[in-house]
Order: structure tokens, then C-alpha cells, then sequence
């Protein structure tokens, strides 16, 4: 009886049937989704200790924060995304604003606080969703293939296959290593259950993964007395807020950067898992798309009181929807597992890259099939949905892959006499993209 209570609230809140998905595959791609990005829980801490933040708080506020913004998203939007503080804006953080520039990361945390609160603001007035919706199919398509060759770049790198060779070109890595057959293994074994059509595919190849490097010795396990333990405090992080230069020019160049960076980082994660999952209604929406941003403002902002980055929606997310999560108790069930990671952290710090990483690589290719839906014959759609596509990995950046899209996909559309395809806003977009790209030249120039 209680059973059925449960399954009847959990089918009213989340809808699931009528999203053809059932508790069972929700909290596996729940599980799939914390495995794929669980790595921020030890990748965090350690970037923001090199800013001079205690890591023991940073890691406890990486877990609270990443639960408020999964929580959030799973009740407010009912989607199957998961929140945590974003990589590329913790480097921001530590190694320019801090590190780089000489501020404290008090100060640091202040922008990231005042971006917070803008974005609420621009939640609220639906600034964000607009962003979303202005967007053209054919970029939104491009966008989810781009991701997915952004994410198994992130995969191959993360395990060594891929690695930077001379300058800034990449090559291939050590292949003959352990590293190396823990990926492949992985890879090989999520591929074959796919094609048996297994559902959790890539969390049993995950484990598969992690069992094989524990034999190999890539990783080990933790002693038994210390597989569990209290999470860390955070009274040397949280609520650091530095309120005596708020309001200086240079605290607002900081949070632009944080806020501009997010903005686009998180409506291309969100436009491609979305499209991917098959979430987006005919004219390219996502119903409670204003929800969901609304959650991401809100953890961003109570992230930077409790002592950590910028929290954004991961693209790992991706992982879970491929393993058929379709709702927020997807999102729900990772921030249960995200919960347990406070306690049982030393268990989770065994996965090692090596073993995550084929996860991403398979979720690259599960992302790549909207690009059948991109029309190549019509040049002013596919030449900004190709620099969309190839700017994401190459830059090594979601938020210029969009930039580049759009500016070349309005500028076309222009050349092309095809003025009634760009809205007003992809305008305004377009414009500010380039006065971004040529503001260095500009600064330089003493205009």
C-alpha cells in the first residue's frame, strides 16, 4: 500500500508516464548522471585551495550547494538536469581574478554573488528565457552536437588519451597504459550494452571500469575504518561576502565576465540536453525553461554565501538522459547521491577519470544524431551550425561556440536577404557577441 502512495505522488509530481519513463530508470540516471560529474566534488576543492580557500569547506559547500540548485530544478522545473559548480568559471575564480589579478577570494566570492543576484533578476523578468527561445532551431541542433564533441573531448582528455602536445595543438596520448585500458575497457563495455540495449548501460560500464582499475592499481581502496566520515565544515568559507568594494568598475568587470560566461554556458547545456531528450515543443521551447534558469540563478547566488563558484546546470547531465531520464526525479535522485557523497566521500574518490570518461565519449555520440535535422542544403542555416558545432571542442568553450553561431548565423541571413529569419533579439545578441570579440582591440586602442 505504501508503495503505491509512493509511486502515485512520485507519477504526480514528475509526470512520468506521460514522459514514458518509470522510477527504476529515473534513479539509475540519477546515479549515471552524480558518477559522470562526481569529479567536481575533488576537481573543485582543489582549484579554490589554490585561491587559499580551506578545500575541507569548499568540498562540504560544492555538495550543499549543487543539492539547493538540484532540488530546486527537480520540483520548480521537473527536469532531468543536475547543478554544481561549473569548471572553466572555478579556473576563472582561482587562477585570474585571485591568482592572477591579486584579489583575495573573498572578493572573488562577492562577484560571484553579485552575478547571482542578477540573474535572479534576470530570471524573474524572463530576460534568460527569452535568450532561450530567440535561439533558431538550427542552432539549437547544432548546439547539442557541439556539446557532444565538447564532452568527449572533456572524456578523452580527462583519461589521457588526448593530451596537448606542442603549442596548443592536441595529440594522442600513451595508449599502452593503465589509464589507457581502463578507458577502453569501459568504453568497449558501455557499447556493448548499449547495442544489447541494457538500460544503465553507461553506469554498469562505469563500474566495470572502476573494478578494472582497482586490479591495474589506477585506483585503491580507502582503509575500512575510513570508508565514512562527517563532511567538513564550512565556517572558513561560507557567508565571506566582501561588501566594501561592491560597487567598484572593476568588481563589475569581474561579475560581467562570470555573469556572460554563465549565461551562454548554461542555455547551450540546457538547449542541447533538451533537445537531446526530445523535451522541446515544435517551435524549439522548453516548457519551464524559466523555472530552471530560475534554479540555477538561485544556487549560483547561495553557493557564493556558502563559499563556493559559480553553480551552473552540468553538461553531464547529458549522461543520465541518455540512460533514459526523462524528468526531475532524475535530478532528485542525483542530489540524493550527492547528499550520501557528504558522508562516504573517501568511497568516491576510487572512480578515477579513467573510468568516467568513456561515459562522456558515449554521450558525445548520443548527442551527435540532431544534426540529421540540419538542413546543409541551405547554406545560411549550415555554416552557422558548422561554427557552432567546431568552435564548442576547439575553443574548449560552449559559451563561444554560441557566439560564433550566432554572429555568423545573422550576418548570413543579412547577406542573404533572408532578414525575416532573425528575430529582433538575435540582433542585439549578434551585436553584443562582436563588440565582446573586438573589445580587447578597443581597450588597446583607448576607445
Amino acid at each position: 500500500m505504501d508503495s503505491q502512495v509512493e509511486k502515485s505522488f512520485l507519477e504526480r509530481q514528475f509526470k512520468l508516464s506521460q514522459r514514458e519513463t518509470n522510477v527504476r530508470t529515473e534513479i539509475m540516471a540519477g546515479l549515471t548522471t552524480f558518477m559522470t560529474m562526481s569529479y567536481i566534488l575533488i576537481v573543485n576543492p582543489s582549484i579554490l585551495s589554490e585561491a587559499g580557500m580551506d578545500k575541507g569547506g569548499v568540498f562540504t559547500a560544492t555538495i550543499i550547494a549543487s543539492i539547493i540548485g538540484i532540488v530546486l530544478m527537480a520540483f520548480l522545473a521537473n527536469l532531468p538536469f543536475a547543478l554544481a559548480p561549473g569548471m572553466g568559471l572555478n579556473a576563472f575564480f582561482a587562477y585570474t581574478v585571485v591568482l592572477g589579478m591579486g584579489h583575495d577570494w573573498r572578493y572573488a566570492l562577492t562577484a560571484v554573488f553579485l552575478e547571482g543576484i542578477v540573474f535572479i533578476l534576470l530570471s524573474v523578468f524572463k530576460v534568460r528565457e527569452a535568450i532561450f527561445n530567440a535561439i533558431p532551431m538550427g542552432l539549437k541542433n547544432a548546439v547539442s552536437v557541439g556539446i557532444g564533441l565538447f564532452i568527449a573531448l572533456i572524456g578523452m582528455t580527462n583519461a589521457g588519451i588526448i593530451i596537448q602536445g606542442e603549442g596548443t595543438v592536441l595529440q594522442t596520448g600513451e595508449i599502452l597504459s593503465a589509464n589507457s585500458a581502463v578507458f577502453f575497457f569501459g568504453l568497449f563495455l558501455m557499447a556493448w550494452l548499449t547495442v544489447k540495449n541494457v538500460r544503465g548501460a553507461l553506469l554498469y560500464g562505469l563500474l566495470g571500469g572502476t573494478v578494472l582499475a582497482l586490479v591495474l592499481g589506477v585506483t585503491h581502496l580507502p582503509p575500512v575504518g575510513g570508508l565514512f566520515s562527517l563532511p567538513p565544515s564550512m565556517s572558513e568559507v561560507a557567508f565571506k561576502i566582501q561588501w566594501k568594494d561592491m560597487f567598484s568598475l572593476e568588481m563589475f568587470g569581474i561579475m560581467f565576465t562570470f555573469l556572460f560566461v554563465d549565461i551562454f554556458d548554461t542555455v547551450g547545456t540546457i538547449t542541447g540536453v533538451a533537445t537531446k531528450a526530445n523535451l522541446l515543443d515544435e517551435k524549439g521551447r522548453l516548457p519551464k525553461v524559466g523555472p530552471a534558469l530560475f534554479a540555477d540563478a538561485v544556487a549560483t547566488t547561495l553557493g557564493a554565501l556558502l563559499g563556493t563558484s559559480t553553480v551552473t546546470t552540468f553538461v553531464e547531465s547529458a549522461s543520465g538522459v541518455a540512460d533514459g531520464g526523462r524528468t526531475g526525479l532524475t535530478a532528485l535522485s542525483t542530489g540524493g547521491f550527492f547528499f550520501l557523497s557528504l558522508f562516504i566521500f573517501p568511497i568516491i574518490s576510487i572512480v578515477p577519470a579513467a573510468a568516467t570518461a568513456p561515459a562522456l565519449v558515449m554521450v558525445g555520440l548520443f548527442m551527435m544524431s540532431p544534426i540529421t535535422k540540419i538542413d546543409f542544403m541551405d547554406y545560411t542555416e549550415s555554416i552557422p551550425a558548422f561554427m557552432t558545432i567546431v568552435m564548442m571542442p576547439f575553443a574548449y568553450s560552449i559559451a563561444e561556440g554560441i557566439s560564433y553561431g550566432m554572429i555568423s548565423f545573422v550576418l548570413l541571413k543579412l547577406l542573404g536577404n533572408r532578414r525575416k529569419d532573425i528575430s529582433p533579439l538575435m540582433y542585439v545578441l549578434a551585436f553584443v557577441f562582436i563588440i565582446r570579440i573586438l573589445w580587447p582591440m578597443i581597450q588597446s586602442l583607448g576607445l
